[in-house]
C-alpha cells in the first residue's frame, strides 16, 4: 500500500499557501497595494533620491533579434506593454458582462457610452470657461480622461459591498473614456494616424479569428497573434494598450466545440486513468494519452474568457498594477511656480474640471438619457451609485499627465497642469472613497 503520510513541512507550506491565495483574493487588498505603491511613488519622487526615481523609469531596456532590434524605456515596457495585460483582463469583464451580464441589452450597455461622452464633453467646457489665454487653452483636454487602473484600485478599497454591476460601469464607461482621449490626441495633438499600422493589427485580428475558428483552446497559442496586434496598434499613433481591449472583446465565452460535453469527457477521462493506474501490469506510459485528453477536457469545463481572466488577475492586481503606480505616480512638485495669474488658473482650472467636471457630466447626461427613457441603469445600481461612478471618473492622472505633455509648451504651465491633475485626482478619490463608505453604511 501507497504511503500517504504527507510530511509536516509539505503540510505548512500547503495550509500557508491557501490562506495567501485567500488574502489575496480580497478585493480590497489589491486597492491597498496600489495605494502604497502610489504613496511611495510620490514620496521617492519628491525625495533627495529623486534622481534614482527617474533614472530607473529611463533605463533602456532593449529587445531584438539580429538586425531586428527596439529599444525603449522601462516606463514604456510598463504603461504600453504590461498594461496591455491589464487591459485585455478588462476587456474581457466587459464581454462577459455584454454576453449575460449589466451590458446585454442595448439600454443598458449605450448608458456607459453616453455617460463616458458627458464625462468628456463638461470638464472641457469647465476648463475653458476660465477664460485661458489662447496658448493655455490648449489644454481643454487635460481633464477629459479617466485613469482606469487607479479608479479601479480606488474602487476597489471599498470592497465587496459594491455591486460588481457598478465595478463593470466604470470600466466600460473608463475604456470609452479612453478610447476617446485617444482619438483626441490623434486628432489635436499629432500628426494623424499611422494606417499601415492598422493593416498589422487587423492582420494579427485575423489570425486570431482563424484559429479560434479551426478550435484552438491554448491561450499561450494566442501569444504571438497577440504580439502583431499589439505591435500594429503600436504603429498605428494610437496607444498600444487599446490592443489589450479589442483581445479581451474577442475572447470567447463559451468553451470551444467537442464531440462530448467537457463534464463528461472529464467523468469519462478520470474512470479510465483510474482504471489503467490500478492494472496488475501498470505501464505508466499508457497513462500519457488519456492523461493529455483530460487536461484538455478540465481546460475546457470552464470558457475561455473566464479561465483566463481568473488566471492573470492575480499578476495584475498584485503585479502589473502596483508597478504601474510606482512608475506613474511620481509627480514632482519641485519647480512649479504659482505665484503668477496663468499658472496658478491652469491649476485651478484643471482640478475644478476633473473634480467638478468629470461627476457632473457623467451623472448629468445618465440622468437625462434614463429621464428620456432612452437608456436605463443596470441592475442593482442605483443614481448613488452613479454618483459614486462620477466621482471616481475624476481620477485623470496617468493620460491626463500625457496629454499635458502634448498640450503645453511653456514649463510653468506643464508643472500647474501636472498639479492640477495630481491634486484633483486626489480630492476626487478622496470624495469618492467618502461616498462610498457612506452609502455602504446607509445600507446598515
Amino acid at each position: 500500500m501507497q504511503n500517504t503520510k504527507v510530511p509536516k513541512a509539505q503540510q505548512l507550506a500547503e495550509r500557508a499557501l491557501a490562506s495567501l491565495e485567500r488574502f489575496l483574493h480580497i478585493e480590497a487588498v489589491s486597492g491597498v497595494v496600489l495605494l502604497i505603491a502610489a504613496i511611495a511613488a510620490l514620496i521617492w519622487a519628491n525625495s533627495p533620491a529623486a534622481a534614482s526615481y527617474d533614472a530607473l523609469w529611463h533605463t533602456p531596456i532593449t529587445l531584438g533579434i539580429g538586425s531586428l532590434v527596439y529599444s525603449q524605456s522601462l516606463h514604456f515596457w510598463i504603461n504600453d506593454g504590461l498594461m496591455t495585460i491589464f487591459f485585455l483582463v478588462v476587456g474581457m469583464e466587459i464581454r462577459r458582462e455584454i454576453h449575460e451580464g449589466a451590458l446585454s441589452s442595448l439600454r443598458q450597455a449605450s448608458l456607459p457610452m453616453l455617460a463616458a461622452m458627458g464625462g468628456v464633453a463638461v470638464p472641457a467646457m469647465v476648463y475653458l470657461g476660465f477664460g485661458h489665454a489662447p496658448s493655455e487653452q490648449q489644454g481643454w483636454a487635460v481633464p477629459t480622461a479617466t485613469d482606469i487602473a487607479f479608479a479601479v484600485g480606488v474602487l476597489a478599497l471599498l470592497g465587496k459591498s459594491i455591486p460588481s454591476n457598478i465595478r463593470v460601469f466604470l470600466l466600460a464607461l473608463a475604456i470609452i473614456d479612453d478610447i476617446i482621449a485617444v482619438l483626441i490626441i490623434a486628432v489635436f495633438y499629432s500628426g494623424g494616424l499611422d494606417y499601415l499600422g492598422f493593416a498589422v493589427a487587423a492582420a494579427g485580428l485575423l489570425l486570431v479569428l482563424i484559429m479560434q475558428r479551426i478550435g484552438v483552446g491554448s491561450a499561450f497559442a494566442y501569444v504571438i497573434p497577440g504580439a502583431i496586434t499589439w505591435v500594429g496598434v503600436l504603429m498605428t499613433g494610437a496607444h498600444p494598450t487599446l490592443a489589450g481591449v479589442v483581445l479581451g472583446l474577442m475572447t470567447p465565452v463559451t468553451s470551444r466545440p467537442m464531440w462530448e460535453r467537457p463534464v463528461e469527457a472529464v467523468s469519462r477521462l478520470s474512470e479510465e486513468v483510474v482504471g489503467r493506474a490500478k492494472a496488475a501490469t501498470q505501464d505508466a506510459s499508457q497513462l500519457l494519452t488519456p492523461l493529455k485528453h483530460l487536461r484538455v477536457a478540465q481546460r475546457e469545463v470552464l470558457p475561455p474568457v473566464l479561465r483566463v481572466q481568473s488566471a492573470l488577475h492575480p499578476w495584475v492586481a498584485f503585479g502589473i498594477m502596483p508597478l504601474f503606480a510606482l512608475a506613474n505616480a511620481g509627480v514632482s512638485l519641485s519647480g512649479v511656480n504659482l505665484d503668477s495669474e496663468t499658472p496658478r488658473w491652469v491649476m485651478e482650472s484643471v482640478m475644478a474640471a476633473l473634480v467638478i467636471g468629470k461627476p457632473v457630466g457623467i451623472v448629468g447626461i445618465s440622468w437625462l438619457m434614463v429621464r428620456l427613457g432612452l437608456c436605463s441603469l443596470p441592475p442593482g445600481v442605483n443614481w448613488s451609485g452613479i454618483t459614486l461612478i462620477g466621482l471616481l471618473a475624476g481620477i485623470g492622472f496617468t493620460m491626463s499627465i500625457f496629454i499635458a505633455n502634448l498640450a503645453f509648451a511653456s514649463p510653468a504651465a506643464l508643472g500647474a497642469a501636472k498639479l492640477g491633475v495630481l491634486a484633483g485626482s486626489v480630492v476626487a478619490a478622496s470624495l469618492g472613497l467618502a461616498w462610498g463608505a457612506w452609502r455602504v453604511r446607509g445600507k446598515h
